[in-house]
């Protein structure tokens, strides 16, 4: 009994610990100013105010922003998620030279920080004349090792019976993977696809440096504006910002939670 209260304690400690930080950005978007300064500090605002939500929306081009931020991500996923189901199959039923040195090479991509590639890519896409372009937003970040990776190693936990019986009925290689593969892996596939979605929707630094108008930029670079825009006089504002960021992602999350948890429940379970 002390053994599960102590089990209690400490996931309640951590769970605070997570769910504090966004308690407290909800809580600030609805404050007025003298509110967010107060000492001792208040939990709540005594009176709801929807006025930090709408400057924030004035004070940058937030409509813009976020139509950026939706072609993005939804463009973004679409390829680097397709990209790593084509390759994730390559590697776990393709016989091909060089199988086992290319797959040591898709991990060692992993290791390698994102910001090494960021001069690279800068070079490869003013060269091709795509700054301040979708193509240079999304192209160069159409491939995936981590998605590669976890999708390659999903595929090896099904039952080779399948595949095999799919090859003797004479289906190729794309119709297994459309019609055996995919249907059999969609948790997994479900939780690649909202990791990648929200890595593409919260990316920062790509979209600040390819980009140099309000135009093309996108909702994490709007922040930036925001504040700039704002100084640090109203933190109510950018927390209404910074709420408008992330509730997205957020309603994503819940839609496909169950899927989530079904995918790395089934991992677990096959691994």
């Amino acid at each position: 009994m002390k053994v599960r209260a102590l089990q209690y304690v400490v996931l309640v400690g951590v769970a605070a610990v997570f769910i504090g930080p966004l308690y407290w950005l909800v809580s600030t978007a609805f404050k007025q100013p003298a509110e967010i300064y107060q000492w001792p500090p208040s939990w709540w605002p005594d009176h709801l105010t929807w006025e930090n939500f709408t400057l924030a929306w004035k004070a940058a081009p937030f409509d813009r922003f976020f139509v950026n931020s939706t072609v993005i991500t939804v463009a973004g996923t679409a390829l680097k998620v397709t990209n790593a189901v084509l390759t994730a199959y390559a590697f776990a039923y393709l016989r091909f030279p060089g199988k086992k040195v290319l797959f040591f090479l898709v991990l060692g991509a992993m290791m390698v920080p994102g910001h090494v590639t960021l001069l690279p890519n800068y070079l490869t896409v003013a060269t091709l004349g795509w700054i301040n372009t979708y193509a240079g937003l999304i192209i160069p970040g159409i491939g995936s090792a981590f998605a590669t990776f976890l999708m390659r190693q999903h595929f090896l936990t099904l039952p080779s019976e399948v595949t095999d019986a799919a090859a003797v009925d004479g289906a190729g290689h794309l119709r297994t993977l459309w019609r055996v593969v995919l249907p059999m892996s969609r948790p997994m596939l479900v939780t690649v696809v909202v990791i990648t979605a929200v890595e593409e929707w919260n990316n920062f630094v790509w979209p600040l440096i390819v980009t140099n108008t309000a135009s093309m930029r996108t909702l994490p670079v709007g922040l930036l504006i925001l504040k700039d825009e704002e100084g640090l006089a109203n933190w109510g504002t950018i927390m209404a910002g910074t709420l408008l960021v992330l509730a997205p992602m957020l309603v994503i999350f819940l839609i496909a939670q169950r899927y989530i948890v079904g995918g790395i429940t089934q991992g677990a379970l096959k691994g």
